[in-house]
Parts: C-alpha cells; sequence; structure tokens
C-alpha cells in the first residue's frame, strides 16, 4: 500500500501537516489535508470532544496517497477561539453537510470519534439522499440512541478532570501543565460534553449505508456489548472491527488505522464499480442482472449459462473423457455425492418481509482479513487437466471476482507461480503431509514466503478413492505429470531424488512420499510449532475429530467428504455441520466443503452454522469452458444469487443469517411448525 509523505510543517503548529487551501465553496469548518492527485475517495474526520482538527494529522499524512482526508473543525478552536462552541450535534451536522457540498464529486467516506461519532451519523443523514456517502466510521462511542452515562462536567473541580483525561489519554501532558492552555482545553471540553447530554436520536433512525465500528481491545469506556447496538442504526450492514490500542489507538496509532481503513475503502470503492447502467453502490446481484437485460437478447458477452448446475454437462462436451471423469467422478456409487445434494434439498429457507433491505454486505471477516464474501474457491489438484493455464487461470478468475483461492498441493503451478498470479487477493495452501517431515517442513516455509496466509491440511484421504471412472479409464494425472509442481520445485524433494532421475522416476517418487496414512494427531502440535499461519483441519464429519483438531493446535475446522470423491456412502457433509459447530463453539471459524452448487446453498450452510463455504466442481467446469473467464462468470452468478437471496430473505449482511430463518421441506401448518 502506498502512501504519501506528510507535506512541510505549518508555521504555527510546529510537527503538523500543512492545511491545503480552501477549494470554492470551503468553509471554515473544514481543513483539508493535501494529496497528491485528484483522490478517488476522501475520509471525513470528526474529532472527539474538546477535539480539534489537527488531531487527524498524522492519520492524513499515513492514508494511501488515492485518499483524501478532510478534517472537521468544530466551532470555538484555535483562531477561531473567540466564536462560541456549537449550540448542538444537530447544528454541528448541517453545518458540516453544506461544507462537504463541493467534495461530492467523490465518494465520502465519514469517520467520528467519541462525540464526533454522533456528528458523523447525523451527518450522513443530510448527505446519504444524495448518494454521497460510502460508509459511516465509528470509534469510541455507543449507539446514537443510547444514554451515553457521561457525567456534567460543570461540577467536576479542574484537578479531577485533569486526571480523568490524563487516565483516558489522547492528550498531549503540555497541554495539560500550562495554565492557560489547560483552561482552553477544559473550556471546550465541558462545552463538547454538554451536547453529549443533550443528543438522543430515536431508536429507529436508521441509515441506507453501512456502518463499521471500530472499537480499541483496551478502551476503558467502551465495550462490545456497548457499541453492539450500533447495528440497529444501518439497514445496509454493520461490521465490529477490533483493534490494539486504548480510547484514543485511532489517532495515536495512526499507520495502523490508516491501513485498516485503507482496506475498507479500497474494498468498498472496488464494489462501487458498476457495469453498463448500473447506479453506483450497487450490489453484485443488482450489478449483473441489469448488465444482463440492458444488453438484451443479442448483447451476451458469454456463452456460458447465469444456472450454474448446467456447466457440468456443458464441460463434458469439450473435454476429453478422461479429464472430464477425473473431474466429475465420485467414490463407488455416487451415493455421497447424490446425499450432499439431498441434505441441501432438505431445507428450505423462510424469508422476512419488510424488512427495509436496500443494500447488501456479503463480507466476513476470517482469521484477522477481510472477505468480501462468505466463499473461497476449494483445492482441487492438476487443473492443467482442463485447461492449458490450470491453476493460473483459476487464480486469475477469482482475483477479478474477489474471491480467495485455495491452492492444491497436488497443483501443476506451483505455489510461487500461482502467488505471482494472484496479486494482492488473499490465498490459502492446502497441505497433504508428506510422509518426510523435512519436505512437510519445506512446503510450509514456502507457502510463509509465498503470501499463503492460511494453511489447510487435508485428512480425509488416507488412501486411493476407488473412483470406476478413473479406473475404467486407467487414468491418474499424476502419473502423466500433471499436479507435481510443488513437489518437483521443492527443493528438499529434489534432493531426495537419484541423480538423473526421469520422469517415471519422479512420479514413483511423488507416490511414495505425499501421502502419510500413518498420521495422527498427536502429529499436529509438530506443524503448529512449525508455523504461525492459521491451521484449518478439512475433511472433518465427526464432532469429536473436530474437538481433537482444536485440542492439537488448529484453528479452524471445514466440515468436508471431499465431495464424495473418496468415501461412497459416507454422510452428507451438510448433515454433519450443526454438531461440529456445536462441539466448537462460536468463536472457532467452520468452514463447510462439499455440494455447494448456488446462492441458495451457501445461505442455508451460513444458516446451519457455517462461517464460510468453499466452492469445488463449479469452477473447474467454469475453468474448462472458458478459462479465467469461465472462473470469473461462475463467480459473478454465485455471488449475484448469494446478493438477491439475502435479499429476498430480508437479510442486509451476512450476520443476518439466522437458523430460524431455515425449516425442513414440507408442509406448514398455521402455527408455522411442519406438518
Amino acid at each position: 500500500m502506498t502512501h504519501r509523505t506528510a507535506a512541510p510543517a505549518a508555521p504555527d503548529h510546529p510537527g503538523t501537516t500543512a492545511p491545503a487551501p480552501p477549494r470554492d465553496g470551503d468553509s471554515r469548518w473544514l481543513r483539508a489535508f493535501p494529496a497528491s492527485g485528484e483522490p478517488a475517495a476522501r475520509l471525513v474526520c470528526f474529532p472527539h470532544a474538546g477535539g480539534t482538527a489537527t488531531a487527524f494529522t498524522a492519520l492524513a499524512a499515513a492514508l494511501p496517497e488515492d485518499i483524501g482526508l478532510l478534517a472537521v473543525q468544530y466551532p470555538g478552536r484555535q483562531e477561531r477561539r473567540a466564536e462560541a462552541c456549537a449550540d448542538d450535534i444537530v447544528t454541528i451536522a448541517r453545518r458540516t453537510a453544506a461544507a462537504l457540498a463541493p467534495y461530492t464529486d467523490r465518494p465520502l467516506f465519514l469517520l467520528g470519534h467519541s462525540m464526533g461519532a454522533l456528528a458523523a451519523f447525523e451527518t450522513a443523514r443530510l448527505l446519504e439522499e444524495h448518494g454521497g456517502v460510502a460508509r459511516l466510521f465509528v470509534s469510541a462511542a455507543r449507539p446514537p440512541a443510547h444514554d451515553w452515562e457521561e457525567p456534567d462536567l460543570a461540577t467536576l473541580h479542574d484537578d479531577d478532570l485533569v486526571a480523568g483525561l490524563r487516565r483516558l489519554g489522547g492528550v498531549p501532558d503540555v497541554l495539560l501543565v500550562d495554565p492557560e492552555l489547560r483552561a482552553e482545553v477544559l473550556r471546550l471540553l465541558r462545552a463538547d460534553h454538554r451536547l453529549l447530554q443533550r443528543y438522543r436520536c430515536a431508536p429507529d433512525t436508521v441509515l441506507t449505508v453501512p456502518v463499521t465500528v471500530l472499537l480499541a481491545a483496551d478502551d476503558p469506556k467502551n465495550t462490545l456489548e456497548q457499541v453492539r447496538d450500533w447495528s440497529r442504526h444501518t439497514t445496509a450492514g454493520h461490521t465490529v472491527e477490533v483493534h490494539p490500542g486504548g480510547h484514543f489507538a485511532l489517532t495515536e496509532h495512526a499507520a495502523d488505522t490508516a491501513e485498516l481503513l485503507g482496506h475498507q475503502l479500497h474494498k468498498d470503492l472496488a464494489a462501487r464499480t458498476t457495469g453498463p447502467g448500473t447506479a453506483p453502490g450497487t450490489s453484485p446481484g443488482t450489478e449483473l442482472v441489469s448488465e444482463i437485460y440492458l444488453a438484451g437478447p443479442d448483447g451476451s458477452t458469454t456463452l456460458l449459462s447465469t444456472d450454474l448446475t448446467t456447466l457440468q454437462e456443458a464441460a463434458r462436451e469439450v473435454l476429453p473423457p478422461s479429464a472430464y471423469g477425473y473431474v466429475a467422478g465420485d467414490a463407488g456409487t455416487g451415493g455421497t455425492a447424490r446425499a450432499n445434494r439431498a441434505a441441501f434439498d432438505r431445507w428450505r429457507i423462510l424469508p422476512r418481509m419488510l424488512r427495509g433491505v436496500t443494500r447488501r454486505d456479503l463480507s466476513v471477516r476470517l482469521f484477522g482479513r477481510d472477505l468480501t464474501a462468505p466463499v473461497l474457491l476449494a483445492p482441487i489438484a492438476a487443473q492443467t487437466v482442463v485447461h492449458p493455464e490450470g491453476e493460473l487461470a483459476a487464480v486469475r478468475g477469482a482475483a477479478d471476482a474477489g474471491v480467495p483461492f485455495v491452492l492444491s498441493c497436488f497443483a501443476s503451478h506451483s505455489m510461487e507461480e500461482v502467488a505471482a498470479a494472484a496479486g494482492p487477493q488473499p490465498r490459502w495452501f492446502q497441505l497433504y503431509w508428506p510422509s518426510d517431515q523435512e519436505i512437510a517442513a519445506s512446503l510450509v516455509r514456502r507457502a510463509e514466503a509465498g503470501g499463503y496466509s492460511a494453511l489447510v491440511l487435508t485428512v480425509d484421504s488416507p488412501a486411493f478413492a476407488y473412483r470406476p471412472v478413473d479406473l475404467d479409464h486407467g487414468y491418474l494425472p499424476f502419473l502423466h505429470g500433471a499436479g507435481l509442481a510443488n513437489f518437483t520445485t521443492d527443493p528438499v524433494f529434489r534432493s531426495t531424488l537419484p541423480p538423473g532421475a526421469d520422469d517415471r522416476t519422479v512420479a514413483g517418487h511423488w507416490a511414495a512420499v505425499s501421502a502419510n496414512p500413518a498420521l495422527t494427531w498427536d502429529r499436529l502440535p509438530w506443524l503448529r510449532e512449525l508455523t504461525d499461519l492459521p491451521i484449518l483441519v478439512k475433511g472433518l464429519l465427526h464432532p469429536e475429530d473436530a474437538r481433537l483438531a482444536l485440542a492439537a493446535g488448529a484453528d479452524g475446522v471445514i466440515v468436508s467428504n471431499h465431495g464424495g470423491r473418496q468415501l461412497d456412502g459416507a454422510a452428507a457433509a451438510l448433515d454433519c455441520l450443526p454438531a461440529v459447530r456445536a462441539a466448537v463453539g462460536d468463536s472457532v471459524p467452520v468452514l463447510l466443503d462439499s455440494g455447494v452448487r448456488t446462492g441458495s446453498d451457501m445461505f442455508k450452510a451460513l444458516a446451519l452454522g457455517a462461517d464460510a463455504v468453499l466452492l469445488g466442481r463449479p469452477y473447474q467446469y467454469g475453468l474448462a469452458l472458458g478459462g479465467r473467464g469461465g472462473v470469473r462468470h461462475v463467480l459473478r452468478c454465485l455471488l449475484a444469487e448469494f446478493d438477491l437471496v439475502l435479499a429476498q430473505s430480508g437479510c442486509g449482511n451476512v450476520r443476518d443469517i439466522t437458523r430460524d430463518l431455515l425449516v425442513p421441506a414440507g408442509p406448514l401448518g398455521h402455527d408455522g411448525a411442519l406438518i
């Protein structure tokens, strides 16, 4: 992330960045900090009680170069000391909204700290009807309908008030030692606290833009429980970001704050990029549907169907029988794969109406990182079987759609090549634990060096599966050189080969070391000690195995039966999900793999306890039919359908998906019970 360099300090404020000259229509209510070029968006910052615009100087310097910063200057500050402080929060909001009018040519993101959160909330209400506000950030602030239970500072002695400020932090001690400066700080603080005591919005007051609460982990004044009800004041999604530091971490740790904000701003800006004829800020579902309908019957940009369940048969037409069989084939009679689909069909969505949902937030947070939607591309081996570019085309298509990619240990391109193709998009690495411990350690270290942010330890393949279609074709891609790249590029694996080893010898040695059927739970702590990356154990169905995984050092689990490719007659993954969730508790990330085909499937999985899902074979069919573009098409359709399922079900974000929105398949009586 590129950051701007701070401008020379202003002579009258040593150590601060000089505000830029006012632009036409600007007022004394704003301080504009310089940015290089025309910004892609602007962050509008509202100070805390007693605070000034200069509180955001360091943040302005640390933000990415394409983000401008405007700081609100409350009346009665600095050169305006002779002016009386504002009478109420609404007055501040009204004057600020008027001052922001010249800046609405770019998306505005509002950020309010403490009392400033209320001013930012009211300003967002005034501006949102013009579509100028993209998101509201609030820090160190209880919801606007709550009584903040602030003491009457007019009744506190100056010394007691100063002692409280020192405990809270955020005010330089030099301002509290000098008598004149101290008197000015306390004057402003008391005036602003009168605003807090006077302000309270109605409990049903809502914004139509998303709200993100920034909660400092060591804030002595605010807790997660106190800020939870911010979710009631938006119809467009609500998230809480817990970050290190105390009450004033927002400004005291400007670099960390800038990184957190910059990531969210860029994600929101990317989401606002729309297709032909769509309005700014449209959702994935609205965007895709509008794009297709506006193009008309003859304007389709793809030959692929939007019904993802039909792509398997289309892929059969273009792939050699052996390649198609490898991708589509199941273990034994295919009973497990059929059970996976039947499990989804046994549930029905019970939507809620008139929820006022105008926009949806699909994002989730896993292992400290924000994902644009609760889906990742599952690890699938030897992808050059279906397309010459294999994993490189797949990871590029995933990046186009903003979806993380899980690279198979048995890939046809090395993890370094795939990392280069992925760019900044998040990616995870799947590990099949080799029988040679040194090779296992080498693979993990390479994944760390390659920017992979999690390890997916797959444990449900202790032996070759009995897959009749592959056996009938006599086809295993690894014996033809596909799927070995992470091993043939590994220095430890290569050092174990005999001199002059030919392809057959390499494949034979890979087959001898790539699996570890003797692996037991007591080996997992070794892997936990080897790496700081989050470890997810994939391939679990039994709740006791999930508990054992966590006890041995895993950070999360993936409920999966390998899509029905390993064991015929196994339990459906979705059927096992609720018990696994109950076994590990609410705080452990649980993902679901196996059988996901549609946006409704995603919804059902999340309602039954998953934090996210893995999508497997459908994207391989897209890869076979259209390479990178085919993968992107599959993901756009999946996310569009999921987005519209949220809308139809009355959910503004992923956190609104709850178990009571599902019922077993079958007729319902008048009381809502299954007949």
